[in-house]
C-alpha cells in the first residue's frame, strides 16, 4: 500500500479540496500518512491568491522536496491547488524541485495520476486558461443533474468544527482579483448534497459548521432562487448533532434583509458577518469594479446590528490601489474608525497576473504602500482590541477547540476559525463541548472568560 502525505495551504475552501482528494485516494487504496516522514508522496496542497500566499506555497514545496533521499523521507513531491491551476507549466519550469503540477481535471483521477508519477512517470503539466469558459454564459445554466454522484471526503482535521462548501467559483469582475479565473464561473451545490454531507459531517463529531465559498451571497442563483440561502439555513439547523452554523464571505452589494434577519435570527445560526468590504471610499471601489461607499456600509452595519447588537463583524481591505489619494485612504481611515469591526485583515495592494488593474495607471510606489499598510494596520489593531475590551461582561457561549496545560480555548459566536482571536475560559471541559462563561478581561482581540456554573 502506498503512502501520501497532503499538506493544505490557503482558505478554508482548499480545506474542503483536501478533504476530497483524501477520500479519492484512500477509496483506490492508499494510506494517509499523517507526517511526509515514511510518505511515498507528499501532496502540497497550494494557494495562489497573493504574493505572500505563492511565496508560503514555493516554500512549503522546496521544504518538503529536501526531504526526498533522506531517510523515511517521499519518494515524489506534488504540487495541486490554485497555484498548480493558476500557473500550470510556468510553475513546472520554474520549480523542477515539484515531481508533478497537476490542475483541477486532474482531481478525479488523482490516484492514478500519483502511481504513475510514483512509477516514475513523467507528466506534463496542464496549460492554464480561463475556466470561466467552462461553464455556460447564464448562472440557471449552469446546474448540475439531480443526479450527479457527490464527491466523497475524508476529515483530515478531526476538530469540532469543520468547512462545508456551498458553491464553487465567482462571476464577479473585481479589477484586482484572478479567483474567477482559476476557480470558474459560479456553480451553487444543491440543497440536498449539502444537507447529506452536513448529516455525515455530524456523525463525525462536528458541532459548527463553517459554510465556504467564494461568494456566499450569490448561493442559489443559477438553481432559480436568489434567496435559496435563506432556506437552507433553517433546513441545517434541524440537522441532528449541530449547534452552530457559520457563514462566510458576504458580498456586501449582495446582502438582502432577509438574508441578515435569517442570520440573526435562526436557531443555531450565528450572528457572524464576514463582510467583504475591500475599501470604503467610492471612487476606489468603482475603480476595482465594485459598489457602495462609506454611508452605505454604515447603512448596512446599523441594520446588521439593529437585527443582532452583538454581532460579530470582519473584513479586508486593500490599501494601495492604483491611483488611490491621500483623500480616498482617508475616507477609509475615517471608516473604520467608525464602523466597530471586530477584526479587520489589512493587505497591501500588488499586481496580479491576468487582473484589469495590474494595467492601470497611477500605480502607487511600494513605500507608499507599505506606509500606508502599516498606518492602518495599526490604527486598526486598536480599533479591534478596544472593540474587544467592549465586551468585557458580556455572556458568550464558547466552543471548546483545545485543552492543554495552559487551559481551555475556543471560541465564541462572533469569532470565526483560525483568523478572529480566541476566548480562553477557566475550570475544566472536553474538546467538542460548548461552555457558558463570561467576558473578564482581554489578551488584544482574544477574550478572558469564567465559565459559568
Amino acid at each position: 500500500m502506498q503512502r501520501v502525505h497532503m499538506i493544505t495551504l490557503g482558505c478554508a475552501r482548499n480545506d474542503v479540496d483536501s478533504d476530497e482528494l483524501a477520500a479519492r485516494l484512500a477509496a483506490a487504496g492508499f494510506e494517509l500518512a499523517s507526517q511526509p516522514q515514511g510518505a511515498d508522496v507528499v501532496v502540497v496542497n497550494t494557494c495562489g491568491f497573493v504574493e505572500a500566499a505563492k511565496k508560503d506555497s514555493i516554500d512549503t514545496i522546496l521544504a518538503q522536496a529536501d526531504l526526498k533521499g533522506s531517510a523515511g523521507g517521499p519518494q515524489a513531491v506534488v504540487a495541486v491547488g490554485c497555484m498548480a491551476e493558476r500557473y500550470g507549466r510556468e510553475l513546472a519550469a520554474e520549480l523542477p524541485e515539484a515531481d508533478a503540477v497537476l490542475g483541477f481535471d486532474d482531481y478525479a483521477d488523482i490516484a492514478d495520476r500519483l502511481r504513475r508519477i510514483l512509477g516514475g512517470e513523467h507528466l506534463e503539466s496542464h496549460v492554464p486558461h480561463d475556466r470561466r469558459s467552462l461553464l455556460p454564459l447564464s448562472p440557471v445554466e449552469r446546474a448540475r443533474p439531480l443526479a450527479a454522484m457527490p464527491v466523497p471526503r475524508l476529515r483530515l482535521d478531526h476538530g469540532p468544527w469543520a468547512s462545508l462548501k456551498i458553491a464553487s467559483g465567482c462571476d464577479r469582475r473585481c479589477t484586482f482579483c484572478a479567483i474567477p479565473m482559476f476557480r470558474g464561473a459560479y456553480q451553487s451545490r444543491r440543497p440536498h448534497e449539502i444537507l447529506d454531507e452536513a448529516r455525515w459531517l455530524a456523525d463525525q463529531g462536528v458541532r459548527e459548521l463553517f459554510l465556504v465559498s467564494e461568494n456566499s451571497t450569490s448561493y442559489g442563483k443559477d438553481l432559480g432562487d436568489l434567496r435559496l440561502l435563506e432556506s437552507l439555513l433553517p433546513s441545517l439547523a434541524e440537522v441532528d448533532g449541530i449547534e452552530r452554523i457559520r457563514v462566510s464571505y458576504l458580498q456586501p452589494a449582495e446582502i438582502r434583509p432577509g438574508l441578515i434577519k435569517a442570520m440573526a435570527g435562526i436557531p443555531k445560526v450565528v450572528p457572524y458577518f464576514d463582510l467583504s468590504f475591500q475599501h470604503a471610499s467610492a471612487t476606489v471601489l468603482r475603480r476595482m469594479r465594485r459598489f457602495g461607499g462609506v454611508s452605505e456600509f454604515l447603512e448596512l452595519l446599523e441594520q446588521v446590528r439593529a437585527e443582532a447588537p452583538e454581532a460579530g463583524v470582519r473584513s479586508n481591505f486593500i490599501v494601495g490601489f492604483p491611483g488611490e489619494s491621500e483623500a480616498e485612504f482617508d475616507e477609509l481611515v475615517g471608516f473604520i474608525s467608525r464602523a466597530r469591526l471586530d477584526y479587520i485583515g489589512v493587505f497591501g495592494y500588488s499586481n496580479e497576473d491576468g487582473t484589469e488593474a495590474a494595467n492601470f495607471g497611477q500605480q502607487l510606489d511600494q513605500d507608499l504602500i507599505d506606509a500606508r499598510v502599516e498606518t492602518l494596520t495599526e490604527l486598526a489593531d486598536e480599533l479591534c482590541n478596544q472593540r474587544a475590551e467592549d465586551r468585557i461582561g458580556e455572556q458568550l457561549r464558547v466552543l471548546v477547540e483545545r485543552v492543554d496545560a495552559d487551559g481551555v480555548e475556543g471560541r465564541a459566536e462572533h469569532q470565526g476559525p483560525e483568523v478572529d482571536g480566541t476566548t480562553r475560559i477557566t475550570g475544566t471541559a472536553t474538546i467538542g463541548d460548548f461552555v457558558d462563561a463570561v467576558v473578564v478581561a482581554t489578551d488584544g482581540v482574544d477574550l478572558l472568560a469564567e465559565a459559568l456554573t
